[in-house]
């Protein structure tokens, strides 16, 4: 599942491209077309994500809710649209292009209940200006679920995925199986803070690299494709800290990785 940064990319573009004039919005597939009749011919006004939901505004009322979830995918480019090919659920044709939304596990046009539901149910986001890291902490520091878990409740925090997950807990030190109402203030604050730094770098690059080039085979500033993450999906293989083999579990049905002598118990 794309994490944060993917869609906080998706926003930037989307916004960028059909920032100029009305439009065109409909639905190849058919599904969406109730809601594309409402956008098509429609100024896009901003775009904007909150974690792992995207929104296009296009109006009062005219608002794109498109969560991606596991198979749902943009493809854009620029001029006139090709032949739609395969199964598009939404197609956007402006002056700035094109752009086609595949698979994904909500595209829907909310009514201003339904938009205000979304986003009272989402924790703060580490890439967005108005996030306030002290809602999550209070949640954080009430709860018994682990922190491993915790980090994955969009409720408590929004855009971090299994990936960030594992990379951030790795980072900081700390056990991914310290309960919530365990953890030391000062040691969220630095995975809040890292989480910031990480995903703004993930926006920025277009992809996840967590490694600091002193872990980094030679050094390297720019991490090969084996060198990317300290522990993410490298189950069994040497902590590029200490040596210990690095363990695997499944928590909240995602891949979790961790060093259990760099994250002690």
């Amino acid at each position: 599942m794309p994490e944060g940064h993917t869609v906080h990319r998706n926003a930037a573009e989307l916004g960028s491209r059909f920032a100029a004039g009305p439009v065109a919005v409909d639905s190849p597939q058919g599904r969406f077309a109730a809601g594309a009749a409402l956008l098509d011919g429609t100024v896009l006004r901003g775009a904007e994500a909150h974690g792992k939901h995207l929104l296009l505004h296009f109006g009062p009322g005219r608002v794109l809710h498109v969560h991606l979830g596991l198979y749902g995918s943009w493809t854009t480019g620029d001029g006139q649209a090709p032949p739609v090919r395969g199964t598009v659920r939404a197609r956007l044709r402006g002056t700035g292009g094109w752009a086609e939304l595949r698979g994904p596990t909500a595209c829907e046009v909310p009514d201003e209940g339904g938009e205000a539901a979304l986003r009272a149910r989402l924790g703060p986001d580490p890439l967005r200006a108005d996030a306030d890291p002290e809602a999550a902490w209070r949640r954080i520091s009430r709860s018994r679920t682990v922190i491993g878990a915790l980090l994955m409740q969009q409720d408590v925090v929004s855009g971090v995925g299994a990936i960030y997950r594992a990379e951030v807990l790795f980072r900081q030190g700390i056990d991914p199986y310290l309960p919530g109402r365990e953890l030391a203030r000062e040691r969220w604050e630095a995975v809040w803070d890292d989480l910031v730094v990480m995903m703004t770098e993930g926006v920025r690059d277009g992809r996840i690299e967590t490694t600091r080039p002193a872990d980094r085979e030679a050094a390297r500033a720019v991490p090969g494709r084996g060198d990317r993450f300290y522990v993410f999906r490298r189950t069994g293989e040497p902590c590029r800290v200490c040596g210990t083999p690095v363990r695997h579990a499944l928590l909240v049905a995602r891949h979790l990785n961790w060093c259990p002598t760099c994250q002690p118990a």
